[in-house]
């Protein structure tokens, strides 16, 4: 599969943005396991336009989690266009259009999912962003805005139309937020139109390699999204990649080995970003990990993770969580 010029090879699987989540340090792991390819936070194309300095620092990316994307938000022309020049001066090697996020501080002020119940917006932004840049530009979207305006066959082909070089699409309309289940048989449809011809990226309730394999087999997708199942799980891209070219589990991906990874991730927070937002940024990871489900009344330990404010304190946590699962 191809984005532009960037070949990500064969079923790729790609982490999805995700505000305070995919910060640097947990992209960088990501990357390591498997992750074809790899999104920043979203970031706020007004914040990005008046130089608000929290907004411009996720703009930062490095070269060993390349192919990185960055996306922006917004809902006014002038400001998607001036934030993705911006955005192009950090080099990445894809600026992606949300159209998707479903909350209601985006949402329901006409950003993100709220683009949906304003097609002709949504088309004019795409159309100037792709002029105004070099960088190949890409589109996250969801079906639609509910049930009943499931627009997502003919806007892809609108889209397409407009210049962008890749669809993702969640399987989900805004009023579903992440309730229920991921409508895949909708992503399958956009994928067997025979007008598409870019690549159509799934996304929506990956969690396994069964799911995985379903995606790119039943409904034919070039790309899978991961999202919230790689939530203190960044070797996830590795058992998905395992397990679709026959693999048996790694056996030295043990649970003290995945608590070692996440330790990690908290020293490349802490040395990239800084002690205070480094440890808020791992401690959720930490807090929503499966590996601890096995320790007995774990609330108790997860709510101290939450509360943990030193990076002495989450170590001495996750040291105690190692004896108890090993």
């Amino acid at each position: 599969m191809k984005i532009g010029n960037i070949d990500l090879g064969s079923r790729p699987l790609l982490l999805a943005p995700m505000e305070d989540v995919t910060d640097i340090g947990f992209r960088l792991l990501c990357k390591r396991y498997g992750a074809s390819m790899v999104y920043t936070e979203f970031v706020s194309a007004e914040a990005l336009v008046r130089s608000i300095r929290s907004t411009m620092s996720k703009l930062t990316i490095c070269d060993e989690e390349r192919p990185v994307g960055i996306q922006i938000y917004g809902r006014d022309k002038d400001a998607m266009v001036e934030a993705a020049r911006i955005v192009e001066r950090a080099k990445p090697d894809v600026i992606d259009l949300n159209f998707g996020c479903p909350v209601k501080k985006v949402a329901g002020k006409g950003a993100g999912a709220g683009m949906l119940r304003n097609v002709p917006l949504m088309l004019e932004i795409t159309r100037e962003v792709v002029k105004a840049v070099n960088t190949p530009v890409t589109v996250k979207t969801r079906l639609g805005w509910d049930a009943e305006n499931i627009i997502i066959e003919d806007l892809a082909e609108q889209l397409q139309d407009c210049g962008i070089q890749a669809l993702t699409i969640h399987g989900r309309t805004r009023s579903q937020m992440y309730t229920g289940e991921a409508d895949w048989s909708w992503i399958g449809k956009v994928k067997a139109n025979p007008r598409l011809h870019i690549p159509v990226i799934g996304n929506g309730d990956i969690a396994s390699p069964e799911q995985a394999k379903e995606a790119f087999e039943q409904y034919g997708v070039d790309a899978v999204m991961i999202g919230r199942a790689t939530f203190g799980r960044p070797w996830i891209f590795k058992e998905i990649n395992d397990s679709l070219q026959g693999l048996q589990p790694d056996p030295s991906l043990n649970v003290r080995a995945k608590i070692s990874i996440l330790e990690e991730q908290l020293h490349i927070n802490i040395e990239r970003i800084d002690e205070y937002r480094g440890i808020l940024h791992t401690r959720r990871h930490l807090a929503a990990s499966p590996i601890f489900k096995g320790i007995p009344d774990f609330k108790q330990t997860r709510i101290a993770m939450l509360r943990a404010t030193s990076e002495s304190e989450l170590l001495a946590i996750l040291n105690d969580c190692r004896k108890r699962l090993t």
